[in-house]
């Protein structure tokens, strides 16, 4: 009997399973896809970066991102990531400045000028930018692929095409129920990404997790070398960086309701090049190339920051990351560990990200969410 089942074979679950067969424990992962990074993980836009408001997801970033710096499968860049922002925000993220400082994180305060070396933009509006050198971009997929590894190295068995469909604790032991088989286990670990709330359902609790679909749109090569940062304009939310010879560029959509929504919103290109022509007047020469744009789904929670750490006794959840569980994942599977084996994370407070402060109202204002 395993010690530990974790659900879901993304980026977050593999780290999990990793930390957990490294500190000994018995571990059986299920996914129920037929191989790992199909969800989220394998749909993401890659990056990563300590620029945050909430100093958790500050920390769980910067120590992430020390570890991808030491797996040549994460092929890490530092490509950084790029903030514009416009004079509204001049206090908010001078505060998020201050407490990024204040955790030794590296990022820098640029004048308008300044930031015109990393990519050209128009500057109405503005009043400063600020730069992340450690910021960048990683391969997700290389990354999972490494831990289910090193998890398999460890002991671990990994199960593909096994979705979770039943599971009830009874006696100190989850009893779970897939189409193929019946496990039991000590603990179980939900990574279930933009699934979790259905996933919590089954095990008859309410996990405010949703699903939100988001786009990434990709244009032809550009007839220009480039090698834009990751840019955000703050004024509209819309992104841009550099993918060889292409631009990938994009831009939540406030109104996309919650749930499975499948394939491309080609309806939302248009709000979404606005918003990019207006402070970025050079894509305007750039050819969109739809065979390559793709989308892919955020794990929602109602403060958009995560849920970790024990719910109820035995069972744990890691997800929902609103967009940032590529990013913090590595960080993310040591906690785990640290739950199961001391039953408690030691090497970072999760206080602020466990379930129960949407029950107590304890809602977080992360402002560095796109």
């Amino acid at each position: 009997m395993p010690e530990v089942l974790v659900v879901g074979a993304g980026i977050v679950g593999a780290a999990c399973a990793y930390r957990l067969a490294e500190a000994g424990l018995e571990v059986l992962v299920l996914e129920k896809e037929t191989t790992f990074a199909q969800g989220s993980t394998g749909k993401s836009a890659a990056g990563v970066r300590v620029q945050f408001s909430e100093p958790l997801n500050i920390l769980l970033s910067y120590h992430s991102i020390l570890e991808y710096q030491r797996i040549p499968e994460a092929s890490y860049r530092p490509i950084g990531y790029l903030f514009l922002v416009p004079e509204a925000l001049r206090e908010a993220q001078e505060e998020a400045l201050a407490t990024q400082r204040a955790l030794g994180v590296p990022v820098e305060k640029l004048s308008l000028k300044e930031a015109q070396s990393h990519v050209p933009f128009r500057e109405e509006g503005l009043a400063y930018a600020t730069f992340g050198p450690m910021d960048g971009v990683i391969d997700p997929h290389g990354v999972t692929a490494h831990y289910l590894r090193e998890a398999r190295r460890l002991g671990a068995r990994v199960r593909f095409s096994e979705p979770l469909v039943a599971a009830r604790r009874k006696k100190g032991v989850w009893r779970v129920e897939t189409p193929l088989a019946a496990y039991e286990a000590s603990f179980l670990l939900l990574c279930t990404g933009a699934w979790t709330g259905e996933v919590g359902k089954r095990l008859g609790l309410e996990i405010p997790i949703q699903p939100v679909r988001r786009m990434v749109f990709a244009t032809a090569p550009a007839p220009f070398p480039h090698a834009f940062p990751l840019t955000i304009d703050l004024a509209t939310g819309f992104y841009l960086r550099s993918e060889g010879a292409r631009v990938l560029m994009g831009r939540s959509n406030p109104d996309e309701p919650p749930g499975f929504s499948e394939g491309m919103d080609w309806g939302w290109l248009a709000p979404t090049l606005e918003a990019g022509l207006s402070r970025f007047p050079f894509l305007e020469g750039l050819a969109l190339d739809r065979r390559a744009s793709w989308w892919g789904y955020y794990e929602v929670t109602p403060d958009a920051n995560p849920i970790l750490g024990f719910v109820e006794e035995g069972l744990l959840v890691a997800a929902g990351f609103s967009g940032h569980g590529v990013q913090q994942a590595a960080m993310v599977g040591r906690l785990m560990a640290e739950e199961v084996v001391h039953g408690k994370a030691r090497s970072l407070d999760i206080t602020p990200f466990r379930l129960d402060r949407f029950r107590q109202g304890r809602f977080l204002k992360e402002k560095g969410i796109v």
